[in-house]
């Protein structure tokens, strides 16, 4: 590796914001240097300033920064002292990013290929036809299937996975020293993180440019970056080489984001979250495979409280005035029963029907065929009025709280609201009082009551939503991917209270995610999805240790 010039140096960086005549300091002296022909990855939660300290190294931050630093030198020059139209030259051309979320950073409207050629015509003199061959080869090179027709789609055409391969053929197209990764792989599968990461370390060996690799995921920067430097509240608090890093961390916030995680090998009683390593009270309480057998011993022995039947549900693609129409299998025979305080994790790729499946079971989009019966009654078979009351005993936690939040009514009233609709409690005064005894139970306050949502972070949020969810005392609560976009210490906190939950009102849990780290954590039992179907399934535990199909180790073999 050379490490004669360093690539970037950066010198005391301080980055402040001012809104209002108020200032606020997200970035505090931060030095550190990116070698040449190395990645670098920087690791920390939302909010520790990742993102801000690389938009610096890309101008790109807003007018309303100030941003001071003693150097910022890329290839020994001065960024900090570049007008807008050098910082244009140098974009793209020499150092270019990939963002977390390509369908935000690619055009709609824009066919994919007719966006990667755009950016050669304007840094390159390539011709436009040179310059569509040229995209075609880039879109082989990160292994882009059929990439002819991707180069006359539209983002909206394709998978996640493969949206993130043509962000990193437009970032790769010019031949950039420096390609800034923030969160590349976050939204993404297991199977698909992997291949991405695959081959964005395969670029760079056979480039040689440098990455500077953001994420708040500890276990993926292990895999992959030379380096590591770990940010908190704007502040460095240690760096060093991978592998020593992770072996010996000597920051309690390093130790806090390698233990939050849950662990593969044994089964703690609590995730640690930051709090915890911060104040020295870890507690290292683990659930022993005896006490896990007497717990489903009494799980199993009662008759399960939902049943799903060889449930189907089909969609019909149309695919031509005179052509026959394609049969798209999304739950295809599904069957399983989910019994009282049990967590059944289910997971699978995206694409493979768990969402789906969750959506019939809610009786949200209607089964082709098969039952699904609780109470003894076949829910595919009642009206809308039988379905709207018993709508209450069975509710979901979304991925993006946000979304499924009103963004014009405070929390407290967002909570309240499905109260009324289902005729809990008597007076708007109970519901409020309850509403804020709720707030207090997912570790907010009564003062959170008034606020709104765009006032909270993302795993606030999340405990709003699940504050939402159990104000209907539901007996089945279906968690959709709930924690995937969380930070691994919020994730750990989400999840302890998810179970701290289950514990006092014995919640039912159908638990979806991508992630079998957590899964394995959460669940007593587990099904494998893939293409509609159920391919495996069993003890949690006994599923991981020794999975039967491909598929499934496959799956084992891709957690970071």
């Amino acid at each position: 590796m050379n490490q004669q010039h360093p690539l970037a140096k950066i010198t005391n960086l301080s980055i402040t914001f001012s809104q209002n005549e108020e200032k606020t300091k997200v970035v505090h002296t931060i030095s550190f240097e990116i070698r040449s022909n190395e990645i670098l990855g920087v690791v920390g939660e939302s909010g520790s300033g990742k993102s801000v300290m690389s938009l610096s190294l890309m101008g790109l931050l807003p007018e309303t920064s100030q941003i001071d630093a003693d150097k910022m030198l890329f290839q020994e020059k001065d960024v900090s002292r570049l007008s807008e139209k050098e910082w244009q030259r140098l974009r793209g051309n020499e150092i270019a990013m990939i963002f977390q979320e390509p369908m935000s950073s690619l055009n709609p409207s824009m066919r994919c290929g007719k966006q990667v050629t755009e950016l050669l015509l304007n840094h390159t003199k390539l011709t436009s036809t040179e310059a569509k061959k040229e995209v075609i080869q880039l879109f082989e090179k990160v292994k882009l299937p059929r990439p002819e027709a991707i180069f006359k789609s539209y983002p909206h055409q394709l998978s996640g996975g493969q949206k993130q391969r043509v962000m990193i053929a437009m970032a790769i197209s010019c031949k950039p020293k420096l390609l800034i990764a923030d969160e590349p792989t976050t939204a993404l599968d297991v199977t698909v993180q992997k291949e991405i990461l695959s081959l964005l370390k395969e670029i760079q060996q056979e480039t040689n440019m440098s990455i500077l690799f953001i994420s708040h995921d500890l276990a993926v920067v292990n895999n992959f970056a030379d380096r590591v430097m770990v940010m908190y509240q704007g502040y460095i608090v240690e760096k060093g080489e991978t592998k020593q890093l992770f072996n010996h961390p000597t920051h309690q916030y390093t130790k806090a984001l390698i233990g939050a995680r849950p662990s593969t090998t044994s089964r703690l009683k609590r995730l640690p979250t930051i709090k915890d390593f911060l104040e020295n009270r870890i507690s290292s309480d683990i659930i022993s495979p005896h006490q896990r057998e007497e717990n489903h011993n009494l799980i199993y022995s009662k008759e399960p409280l939902l049943r799903v039947v060889n449930v189907k549900k089909e969609y019909i693609s149309k695919t031509g005035v005179f052509q026959k129409n394609n049969i798209v299998k999304a739950v295809d025979k599904v069957s399983f029963d989910l019994y009282e305080g049990e967590t059944l994790g289910l997971v699978g790729e995206s694409g493979c029907g768990k969402s789906t499946l969750s959506s019939v079971i809610l009786q949200l989009t209607p089964a082709t065929k098969g039952e699904i019966i609780y109470k003894g009654k076949d829910l595919t078979t009642l009206s809308r009025k039988e379905m709207q009351s018993l709508r209450k005993d069975i509710q979901i936690i979304f991925q993006d709280p946000f979304s499924s939040l009103n963004p014009r009514i405070s929390v407290g009233e967002a909570i309240m609201e499905p109260m009324k609709v289902h005729g809990l409690y008597d007076t708007k005064a109970a519901r409020k009082e309850k509403t804020i005894e709720l707030l207090k139970r997912v570790g907010l306050t009564e003062a959170h009551f008034y606020r709104y949502p765009h006032e909270f972070s993302g795993g606030q949020r999340q405990r709003i939503g699940i504050a939402r969810t159990i104000a209907l005392q539901p007996k089945i609560i279906i968690c959709d991917e709930s924690v995937s976009a969380l930070d691994i210490s919020v994730q750990a906190q989400v999840l302890n209270l998810l179970n701290e939950l289950k514990e006092n009102f014995g919640f039912s849990y159908l638990f979806i995610s991508h992630d079998l780290a957590v899964v394995k954590f959460m669940a007593n039992k587990l099904l494998v999805m893939k293409d509609g179907k159920i391919v495996e399934q069993g003890e949690a535990d006994e599923v991981y240790t020794n999975p039967q199909k491909e598929y499934t180790k496959e799956l084992i073999k891709a957690i970071p």
